[in-house]
């Protein structure tokens, strides 16, 4: 079998219930993804969707189509180690989402070949994974308490707050006040993170001796993401566990200096920005050498997110799924979405490939265009 064809269908989006932050730019009110679909001589094709709120897949095709549509032309698309490399190599010139939604399309692709979801060629560990809800960017601290208990009340086991945000400024004394309403709007039992976003180094001390007290699972990103630094320094203050880095400069082959200078607890997996399914599960790998949990970020997109879900079916050393708020504004394309059940578990999929039906007919009737 060989890869004959890649092709990027763009089809307009326009997410639902977009709120606050999103609503001050209008521009994000309408937005586009594009359906990757990775063509072979045997007609089996491999699919994943490029593109999320706020970036848009144009900016990223370019490149994608003249720097790595040539290293797959041709190939076995069951070869995805040695593909995986190659694009790698042409990293420099690819945004990397591009190279993870090729990827994640060689995954669908190689699991429809196999009659298999990607998680069992992968080597499944589990069934279900326990879902947490991550908080829209909300406007006052009593949103955000009441978010919280909706979503405790909806059976979930854990909740993040993502910091709070006026006029591009992260404020550390609003995230206190955010963090004590919540822990007190849902009780000392229930599991919540923060999301904070880069503070100063003196914030992220105040903060993370405040969400200690109050009992949170885990504080993830106090510090830029290049400060190996500041964060070496945070941890030996803290006791609380530091969840770095999302977007780790280097990627993958960032990490290895968050651990050897004992800067974090988990590492941060991430199927856009760390190299698709085969970056992630090198990173989890990584993680699980030093015992250390690898927790994995939203996928962007439907069809990434059902690559996120086969990852974490996969590796061990990873607790939750991670699902934002409000979920309909993140979710497009698909037959039937990802859901989390009444006790707030969300399952394998069962079907070969990423396991879920895109929704060609929703696609055609709102493709604009097709590169090929």
């Amino acid at each position: 079998m060989r890869v004959t064809n890649l092709t990027l269908t763009f089809v307009n989006w326009t997410p639902q219930d977009i709120r606050k932050r999103h609503q001050l730019q209008p521009e994000y009110g309408k937005h586009e993804i594009a359906v990757v679909t990775i063509s072979t001589d045997e007609g089996i094709e491999g699919h994943s969707f490029l593109g999320k709120i706020g970036q848009w897949p144009d900016f990223m095709a370019p490149a994608m189509m003249s720097d790595l549509k040539p290293v797959l032309m041709g190939q076995n698309p069951l070869d995805i180690g040695r593909l995986w490399e190659g694009m790698w190599r042409r990293r420099h010139n690819v945004d990397p989402k591009a190279l993870a939604a090729l990827d994640v399309a060689l995954w669908d692709l190689a699991g429809k070949i196999m009659k298999q979801p990607v998680h069992r060629l992968l080597g499944n560990c589990r069934e279900k994974v326990p879902a947490y809800a991550v908080s829209s960017h909300l406007s006052t601290v009593q949103e955000y308490a009441e978010e919280a208990q909706k979503i405790k009340s909806l059976g979930w086991t854990a909740y993040k707050i993502h910091g709070y945000e006026k006029d591009d400024k992260i404020e550390d004394r609003r995230d206190i006040e955010i963090c004590k309403a919540v822990r007190k709007a849902v009780g000392d039992e229930f599991t919540l993170m923060l999301d904070s976003k880069a503070y100063s180094y003196g914030a992220a001390v105040r903060v993370g001796h405040i969400i200690e007290d109050l009992g949170f699972f885990w504080y993830e990103d106090p510090l830029a993401d290049d400060d190996v630094y500041g964060y070496a320094k945070l941890r030996h203050k803290l006791e609380i566990p530091i969840l770095a880095t999302e977007s780790a400069p280097g990627g993958l082959y960032g990490l290895p200096q968050f651990i050897l200078q004992e800067a974090t607890d988990m590492l941060r997996g991430d199927v856009p920005s760390k190299g698709g399914i085969t970056g992630t599960m090198k990173t989890a790998h990584l993680a699980e050498a030093f015992r250390m949990n690898c927790e994995i970020h939203h996928g962007g997109n439907s069809l990434m997110n059902a690559a996120v879900l086969n990852v974490i079916m996969a590796i061990n050393n990873c607790d939750y799924f991670e699902v934002k708020l409000p979920e309909v504004t993140h979710k497009y394309g698909l037959v039937r979405d990802i859901e989390v059940d009444k006790d707030g578990f969300i399952h394998a999929p069962k079907a070969p490939g990423l396991g879920f039906e895109i929704d060609w007919e929703l696609i055609k009737r709102n493709t604009t265009h097709i590169l090929k």
